[in-house]
């Protein structure tokens, strides 16, 4: 599964943008998504994810309110609505895949060992 971020920019603080994770090809139906993020020098770390069935989703503490995951009407698509941009928020943003088994199916965690597929990223830089 070849997955391909897109919709990262440089944007003002308290601006939005909205980071979308498709693959060629597929639906992302199937599959649970995650948002992870990167700055240069630390390590990735979860942002958001949703679960492989009935959407149910989960956001990193400092997200909370300002970030949504949603999959598009057509399945192909997740976005990550973003609001009240802050520096902070500034990195490299990854989309990644998993397809868990059983009740796992229900939740999805910001683990990116549970992920096997994923995208090449997407910059964000929010600066003044």
């Amino acid at each position: 599964l070849q997955l391909v971020e897109s919709g990262g920019d440089l944007v003002q603080p308290g601006g939005s943008l909205r980071l979308s994770c498709g693959a060629s090809g597929f639906t992302l139906d199937d599959y649970s998504i995650g948002w992870f993020r990167q700055v240069p020098g630390k390590e990735r770390e979860g942002v958001s994810c949703m679960s492989r069935i009935d959407d149910n989703t989960y956001y990193k503490n400092s997200v909370k309110g300002r970030f949504t995951i949603a999959r598009d009407k057509t399945r192909k698509t997740v976005h990550l609505q973003m609001f009240s941009l802050k520096p902070e928020d500034s990195a490299v943003y990854y989309c990644a895949a998993a397809q868990p088994e059983g009740p796992e199916r229900l939740f999805c965690r910001l683990d990116e060992t549970d992920y096997g597929d994923w995208g090449q990223g997407t910059q964000v830089i929010v600066s003044s």
